[in-house]
């Protein structure tokens, strides 16, 4: 019986390492789609996410049942409920890759952001998708140093939001009030992103260390 549900524990890391794959592709179509104004790549993504939203709902459910049928305690309860935790976190950030996608199809054919930002969003959606590659590493590993990546690519998607400010409250904005407001989402859509990454990052953290430090920050995130 236990070998069973060490079994199932394994399984329940392995999906959230496949969730995070498929969200590492979709930052990194979304962000592709929406530098290139590509409406095929957008709507992919879109599409896509109904496959994440899915991953989370099994995921789920199997999370329920273990806690119902097996009733773990101590490493074991926390393997569980942090995988919960981690699957909705996921869930999120396939949301931000999508609403990302959906700002590029709805000015297709046209570029959504104006060319004066246009080398900010491409920083931001590098540091996007090394969050996501790096998430994804961490998930498979529960390598410490990843997570500690994960945080400083975090510290420049908050740097490069509060670049978007600057440019849209300076006196040099010349932009259209759908540009505003694009900015103004897409900046927000991945400061998100990188947030949620690291609350991925602290929580496993926290089952790597045991320290309940980290898992109060995460959910702060």
């Amino acid at each position: 019986m236990r070998e069973i549900f060490e079994a199932e524990l394994r399984q329940l890391g392995e999906d959230l390492a496949t969730m995070s794959e498929r969200v590492e592709r979709a930052i990194t179509s979304a962000g592709n789609a929406l530098l290139n104004a590509d409406l095929q790549v957008a709507e992919s993504v879109i599409t896509d996410d109904l496959a994440i939203d899915s991953l989370e709902r099994d995921l789920d459910e199997r999370c329920i049942h273990l806690l119902a049928q097996q009733q773990p305690v101590a490493t074991d309860l926390r393997v569980v409920v942090s995988a919960l935790r981690m699957s909705a976190t996921l869930e999120r950030m396939g949301d931000l890759a999508r609403h990302v996608a959906q700002v590029a199809r709805g000015r297709y054919p046209h570029e959504a952001i104006p060319p004066s930002l246009s080398g900010t969003f491409a920083e931001m959606h590098d540091a996007a998708c090394r969050v996501a590659r790096r998430t994804t590493t961490l998930l498979k590993t529960h390598d410490l140093a990843v997570a500690e990546d994960i945080e400083r690519d975090d510290d420049l998607l908050d740097a490069l939001h509060e670049d978007t400010f600057t440019a849209l409250l300076g006196g040099g904005w010349t932009g259209t009030p759908q540009e505003t407001v694009d900015v103004t989402l897409l900046g927000r859509y991945y400061e998100r992103f990188g947030d949620h990454g690291v609350s991925i990052a602290r929580r496993v953290t926290y089952l790597v260390t045991g320290d309940f430090g980290a898992e109060e920050s995460a959910i702060s995130h």
